[in-house]
Formats: C-alpha cells, structure tokens, sequence
C-alpha cells in the first residue's frame, strides 16, 4: 500500500492518483502551459512600473506615461484572463478527474462482499467517497499544479532580479532563511493538525450515520441526552483540531509578514544609502525590487499551505486507494448464463463461517427439486439466514460445493445468478424514490405495465392506487410512509416483476399482524408458483405446506422431512410445534 512518510510524498502513489487525468490531458497540458505563462508575465508589472518612474514620471513625458500606462492596462487584462482560464481548468481537471475516481469507488463498493461491511462503519465509507476525495481534488485546483506555478514563479522573479542587481537582490534575500526556517516547522505542525482533521471528520460522520439511521432506538430508551453527550465530546475533538490548525496559521503568517518587513526595511536602507552614494542607480529599480518582495513573499508564505494541501490529499488518496485496493470483492469468474435457470438446488457437504474460524453452517447436505419449497426451520443462530447468503454468493464457503441446476453457483455469470434469485427479507429496505422506482430498481426493461400486473397477482394494486401519485407516491426514506405490511407487498411485487427461477423469503411475515399476514400469505402463494422456494418463518403455521422441512440447530441439520412426517418423529420440531400451539390451537411467534 503507497504511504506518506515523513514530509516526502510517495511518487507511485501521486502517479496512480494522475492515471485519472489521462482522459483530460488536453486540460492538463493547457494548464501547465497558462501556469507557466503566469509565471513569466509576473515580473512584467514591475518592470513596465518601475521603466515608467525612470523614463517618463521623472522627466515629465506625459505621452510616454499615458503609454505605459495603457501597457500596463492591457498587461492586468492579459494577466487576469490567464488566471480566470488557469483557475477554471484546473479545477474543471481536479473535479473531472474525481468524479471518474468517485464512480470506480462507488462501483467497487457495491461489488464488495457482505463480509466487509460487517467490520466497516458506514460513516466511514461515506468519507472516503466524499470528503476524502474532493481532498484529492484541491491536489489539482489547490494543490500540485499550483505549487509548481509558486515556484517557477519565484524562480523568474529572482532572476530578473539577479540580473537587474544582484548586490540588491543579496540584500532583499537575507531575511529569506528565516522564512524557510519558520516554513518548515510550520509545514510539519499543520500536517499534523490536518490529518487529525481529517480522522474527526471520519469519526464525526461514522457516529452522524449510526445514530441518525438509529434515532428510533436512541427515543425508544430515552437515550437521547447520553447520546448527545457523546456526540459533543466528537464535535469537541472536531473543533479543537481545526482551532489548532487555524493557531498554526494565526502564528506564521504574522511571523511571514515580520520577516517581510525586514527584508523591506533592509531594502529600503540599502537602496537609500547607495543612491545617496552614488546618483546613477535611479529610484525605478528601488520600486520595482519592493513590488518583487510582496511578490516572492507571497508565494513563499503560501508554499507551505499548499504543500500541505497536496500532502493531505495524497492522504486522502491513500485512504482512498485503500478501499478501492480492498480484494473482498466476489470473484466473477464464472461465464455460465443459460437461457432458462429451472431452479433444482443442491447443498453437498457444505461447511461455512464468517470469519474464518467458526463455522455456522457445519457439513450441510439438502436438494430442492424444481418447483418445489422447502423450509427452514430453527432458533435464533441456527444457521438459516446464513444459508441463502452463501447461496446468493454474498459469502463464500469454505468447504463442499452449492450446485443449482447441476451446476456450481461458482460457474454461474453473478449478476445472472442474482438476477435469477429473488430475496425478501424480513426488514424490508426501500429507497427514497417513487414506488415504480423502487420496484424495478430503475430497471428501463420492466414497463409500467408489468408492475401493475405483478401487483395485482399480490394484491397490492388497491392501496397503491389509493396513494397520491399511485405508482409515482415517493415513500421516502427506508419507506417511512408506508406500513410493515405495505412495505412487504412492494417487495414481493419487486421479486415477481424479475421473475426469478428461485425465491427466498427470509421471515417475511414476522413482523406483520395476523390480518396482513393472510394477505401476505395469498400473495406468496401466487409468487411460489411455479419456482423453487426456500421460506424461513418463525411461525410454523407459514411452512406446513412445504415439500421439505429442515430442522438447523448449531449449524446442523438435526432432522428432515414434511410436517407430517417431523411431528411423528416427536423431536425437536414437534417440541417448536408445540411451544407455538396452545390447546385452542391459537399460534404465538418464536
């Protein structure tokens, strides 16, 4: 992984953050050639100044003074074209190149596997896609294109300097080791307080995020004052490293600023003394030299800042290259996509754990036929929701083989193989966006048409069209405005709009009263027809009808069979069936 190390930056790294400007290397060059322009049109000012106070203010040639200044005129309009247009590429260059850069990391994160996101906040992620990467950014607007302007710019300045008196330019430059002094510690002490900057940032959105998305438990348990108190330690370490850093600037640039002056004064003492001495150096030169101070101190003084621009956007970039260099990405080598999928699953001695360690899902052996259902059935940490993750490949197992259709899951084009299974879950999830939105997923393929069809077979249709807006009713954020069982029947129409060859329902009526579960229930049957199912419930009452039943407890399979057939076998269903039906055969949820 490229590092900053010290105050050297890591050339690899700056390279590959550049393999971004490559589709916009005609901005890039332009910009180099205006920042080189700009450079060589700085002295310019002073010398057509300090020329006109020699040649046309001291002798009186009003004509001559009128022409220089219309020079001068048309020098500063020259002069403010080039840095509007350098200005404008450059940024234009930085943003171009990020939002290509946000669009590979946005990519790549949707692509990374479950497992990753376990271990990372979320908050964190949104950093690095944002604030992390508009750092990046200012290395283009802010950052290395600009300190390359600085420095040429200091070079020219210095050497028409050197060549109009070099006795002088020695003077004007005495003072110039202590601002190179007083830069770098300021360069090494800002650094600092920028990339604790940066973690508060970090840690400031990952705690916005949970708790935010959280609120509902914080008021639920009264928490909000313990929450808040929280909250403002973080904004308190926030604030006191952007008050450290702004302490470091409220001290150098005062600093630069004094040992300004004293090159100044020298410049002035110098300069008085000699033309005293010796009449011939005429007051333009003087001019022209107290005009380049202002011009060398300047980006001298605010060399240090953008170094620490750049450094804090190769920070930026490092963090962000982590992600993207992150490998917990599910292979997609397999090219098998055959036209029709018919849905015969097989688990063959399969063996899975989250970390590597402890397995889950221990020597699982099943088949599915097509067409038919089977459930799973077990407490809490069973191992059932764990099974439909490792078969939509959101895991990876470590031992034996899921095969569908005879063929490995492993074999199978991803995006196909997901496309041809269709989960809902228990804790539906829907976006801020219309309902049609939500359902096709912006999928341009699935008409209008369909979805109305696919609604009525579930039975929604009635309360959508009852909606303001109908189909176009914007359910906000995590569909706050619709009701559990609302929510529940738009998933179901999601997964029937796809027509999948296998459907999972992962304890989709738990969480939904009596009465909507029997409407739930009508539209899962008419979604079951004719596919593969694996259905996970709580309430037994909601798998009798299951060709196959199995029984998971620690990650086993303790038993197999209908519903007929476990409650004869009086185990461990039988004693669930039990707990669940009370003698009016009334059924309580697990």
């Amino acid at each position: 992984m490229s590092k900053i190390t010290g105050d050297v930056i890591n050339v690899g790294l700056l390279k590959r953050v550049f393999q971004y400007v490559k589709p916009y290397q005609r901005i890039f060059i332009i910009s180099v050639i205006l920042t080189i322009l700009l450079a060589v049109l700085a002295p310019l000012r002073p010398i057509l100044i300090g020329y006109t106070l020699d040649h046309h203010i001291v002798t009186g040639d009003y004509i001559g003074l009128l022409n220089m200044t219309i020079l001068m005129l048309i020098l500063l309009v020259v002069q403010t074209g080039v840095q509007y247009s350098h200005t404008l590429l450059t940024n234009t260059l930085g943003q171009s190149a990020i939002r290509d850069l946000r669009i590979n990391v946005f990519n790549h994160i949707t692509k990374l596997r479950l497992k990753y996101f376990d271990n990372t906040p979320i908050g964190q992620l949104i950093t690095r896609t944002v604030s992390d990467l508009e750092t990046i950014a200012e290395i283009f607007s802010e950052g290395l294109i600009v300190i390359i302007g600085d420095i040429l710019m200091v070079i020219v300045i210095i050497g028409v300097m050197v060549y109009e008196d070099w006795a002088l330019t020695l003077v004007v430059l005495l003072p110039m080791p202590l601002l190179i002094i007083a830069t770098s510690i300021f360069q090494k002490a800002i650094k600092s307080a920028f990339q604790e900057i940066r973690t508060e940032v970090s840690n400031l959105n990952t705690y916005l995020q949970e708790h935010i998305t959280g609120v509902s438990i914080i008021q639920y348990f009264a928490r909000e004052k313990q929450e808040y108190n929280k909250f403002l330690k973080i904004n308190g370490r926030y604030r006191d490293a952007n008050i450290r850093s702004n302490w470091y600037y409220s001290i150098f640039f005062p600093v630069v600023e004094i040992i300004s002056a004293m090159s100044l004064g020298l410049l002035v003492w110098y300069g008085a003394r000699t033309i005293l001495s010796n009449p011939t150096i005429k007051p333009g030169i003087i001019t022209e030299f107290i005009m380049y101070i202002g011009m060398l101190f300047r980006p001298i003084r605010e060399l240090a800042d953008k170094f620490n621009t750049l450094q804090m956007g190769m920070v930026g970039a490092e963090r962000v290259f982590k992600v993207l260099d992150t490998n917990e990405v599910t292979e997609n080598k397999g090219t098998y996509a055959p036209e029709i999928m018919k849905g015969n699953i097989s688990f063959e001695k399969v063996w899975f754990a989250y970390n590597d360690e402890n397995y889950v899902l221990k020597d699982i052996s099943f088949e599915v036929e097509a067409g038919k259902t089977v459930a799973l059935v077990g407490a809490t940490g069973a191992g059932k929701s764990s099974t439909i993750n490792i078969l939509n490949r959101f895991y990876e197992i470590q031992k034996g083989e899921i095969k569908v259709d005879r063929t490995r899951i492993q074999d199978y084009e991803l995006s196909y193989l997901r496309n041809k299974i269709a989960t809902v879950l228990q804790d539906v999830f829907l976006f801020s966006d219309t309902i049609f939105n939500n359902i096709t997923l912006n999928n341009d393929a699935i008409t209008m048409e369909e979805v109305v069809d696919a609604a009525k077979k579930v039975g929604a249709h009635d309360f959508i069209e009852r909606l303001p807006g109908s189909y176009q009713y914007n359910v906000m954020e995590r569909g706050a405005t619709l009701s559990a069982g609302q929510a529940q029947l738009i998933s179901f129409i999601r997964a029937l709009v796809y027509d999948p060859a296998i459907l999972v329902l992962d304890e989709a009526t738990s969480s939904v009263d009596t009465e909507t579960e029997m409407l739930i229930q009508r539209a899962i049957e008419n979604l079951m027809k004719g596919r593969t199912s694996i259905v996970i419930a709580h309430r037994l009452s909601t798998i009798q009808k299951a060709d196959k039943i199995l029984v998971l407890e620690k990650g086993e399979i303790k038993e197999m069979g209908t519903h007929q057939q476990l409650l004869k076998l009086d185990g461990y269903y039988k004693k669930l069936y039990d707990l669940q039906f009370n003698s009016t055969g009334i059924s309580t949820s697990v």
